[in-house]
């Protein structure tokens, strides 16, 4: 799975350039300041977390670890940024609770991350030897 993640990454974060290019093309007569506003939030996060999914599959590569790092990212960007994308195009009210699940989903992401990278820095690549 190591360079899945960065596959995934790469896919995660073309999605959150062509979702920023439709939100500030196609959606910005349709909606509100405020949607917009919501819409670019959850572009942001998804790029920021597209990123760090490279990163996992980076970290993947040297050391092996790094799995639920990036599963929690991807999870957080479905639910997190997904959940924001539906609000914003006036989606069912249920969303709005499903976004703080993706916002700890991050946190988690984060918390593994910096678990699987300890003692990474400075430290050969496996198939260096």
């Amino acid at each position: 799975m190591k360079q899945n993640w960065i596959v995934v990454g790469s896919l995660s974060g073309a999605l959150a350039v062509v979702l920023g290019a439709f939100g500030a093309h196609a959606l910005k007569e349709r909606l509100e300041p405020d949607e917009l506003d919501v819409w670019r939030t959850a572009v942001q996060y998804q790029a920021l977390h597209a990123l760090a999914l490279l990163a996992v599959g980076a970290l993947g590569a040297r050391t092996g670890r790094g799995a639920a790092a990036g599963w929690a990212f991807l999870a957080g960007s479905v639910l997190f940024s997904g959940s924001l994308y539906g609000l914003a195009l006036g989606g069912p009210t249920f969303l709005g609770p499903i976004t703080p699940l993706g916002g700890l989903a991050f946190v988690l992401g984060w918390l593994f991350f910096a678990w699987a990278a300890r003692g990474a820095v400075g430290r050969p690549c496996e198939d260096s030897e």
